[in-house]
């Protein structure tokens, strides 16, 4: 069997979308023809957001997985590591003066992020299994974009290698880009190495069409090159568990609430409905902002609420099938259509009604649209909201779970395999 070096910074026991998308294409492509080598940070030397001890026990038996050190260089923000930005920010309330600076130096000083500390021990690894294994195929998978570098440093030594740059999420266009306060000379590095990438890549992977989009405006040669495969979900997560319907209709949103997500115009539609006499349940699980929190809690009254901190990817899986619908909602940025985030095809495989917030004409609103799993309105429509709400209570949208196949980390998996080929 063919082997393919996966080149990735986000592995168990970390958590989130990045470590689930190539963790599940490692699990099921020895059964489309191909040997996965992982190549990832050692957890000792990681800084990962998030930890999830249950996803080691979904790595699949007598894959090979090699772990190197890496340079720390989160280690500057001392010990008060509140201070280092997250993603989306979603930790952070009120702005300090030493958030203001972290991001500075975060934007200007460690380019395209602090996590390209990895980088040459990586790289040293990855040259010793390319040349010992006879590996002529490397995959690269990003955010952190500073893993694009790795390919582009190998693609140089080795040019008869077949360089795949896979990217989750857009690089110098996401939606906190502006939080880390680039200057000038920072903007222009950064887009260099972005467009080097796209330029010297054999082939790249994104997750959504209007990304596709994006990256293709950025260099005329990779339009031609790049091929979407979105995330999805595993059938093997929700096999053994069963759907339920709560006594009171709950809404559940799973994931990071940062002040970037508008939720007003929902908490307003759930407040319309509770004073009218509706019994709902508004159910959040995992980080959220002190200001979300806020504006929750001036809209729902606290005994339908519930706030419930980070949890395993199971647990999480459990809270999705035992509400009685989810709420999705798209960051509020002009290059938002473009976002298609991991937990919308868990989402769909739930079975569950997806209220969407966010662009009529983005990624998620077709993905929902073609598999019938849900809606998607405005941020502020308050009276719309209400009404979907209305109509997932009275059972007048029931989602179909025929058109949801495609999405399967085993059929995509089919697809990663063809672009390997």
């Amino acid at each position: 069997m063919n082997r393919v070096l996966i080149i990735t910074y986000y592995w168990p026991p970390g958590a989130g979308a990045g470590v689930q998308r190539w963790l599940k294409f490692s699990k099921y492509l020895p059964l489309h023809g191909w040997e996965p080598v992982i190549l990832t940070v050692d957890p000792a030397f990681a800084q990962y957001p998030s930890l999830d001890e249950s996803l080691l026990h979904d790595i699949p038996e007598n894959i090979k997985i090699v772990r190197t050190p890496a340079r720390n260089y989160f280690r500057f923000a001392g010990r008060d590591r509140s201070q280092i930005p997250s993603a989306g920010f979603a930790s952070e309330g009120r702005k300090s003066f030493l958030s203001y600076l972290m991001r500075f130096v975060r934007g200007n000083f460690f380019i395209p992020d602090p996590r390209r500390g990895w980088n040459p021990y990586a790289f040293r690894e990855a040259c010793k299994l390319i040349e010992k294994e006879n590996i002529t195929r490397v995959i690269t998978s990003s955010p952190p974009h500073s893993t694009q570098l790795i390919g582009l440093k190998l693609k140089k030594k080795y040019p008869h290698i077949k360089w795949i740059a896979d990217l989750r999420d857009p690089w110098t266009d996401i939606y906190y880009y502006k939080e880390f306060f680039h200057t000038y000379p920072a903007r222009l590095l950064d887009r260099h190495y972005e467009k080097s990438v796209l330029r010297k890549a054999d082939k790249i992977i994104t997750v959504g069409d209007r990304l596709k989009i994006m990256l293709a405006s950025k260099v005329s040669t990779a339009e031609a090159k790049t091929y979407v495969v979105t995330n999805g979900y595993d059938d093997e997560d929700f096999r053994n568990l069963k759907p339920s319907e709560p006594e009171i209709f709950t809404i559940s949103y799973t994931g990071t609430l940062s002040p970037a997500y508008p939720l007003k115009g929902f908490a307003e539609a759930v407040k319309k409905l509770t004073d009218s006499g509706r019994k709902i349940r508004v159910r959040f699980v995992g980080t959220i902002s002190s200001t979300q929190k806020k504006t929750i809690y001036e809209n729902v009254p606290e005994e339908f609420l519930d706030f419930i901190p980070y949890v395993s990817h199971t647990e999480a899986v459990k809270h999705m099938i035992s509400s009685s619908a989810l709420l999705l909602i798209i960051p509020d940025h002009p290059g938002n259509r473009c976002i298609l985030t991991g937990k919308l095809f868990e989402y769909i495989a739930s079975g569950k009604p997806v209220l969407c917030l966010g662009p009529a004409d983005g990624d998620a609103a077709l993905v929902l649209e073609m598999t019938g799993a849900g809606i998607t309105t405005g941020y502020k429509e308050t009276n719309t909201i209400a009404r979907i709400i209305s109509d997932f209570m009275e059972k007048r949208f029931i989602p179909s779970k025929e058109k949801t196949e495609i999405f399967s980390r085993y059929n995509l998996t089919r697809k990663i395999a063809e672009i390997i080929k």
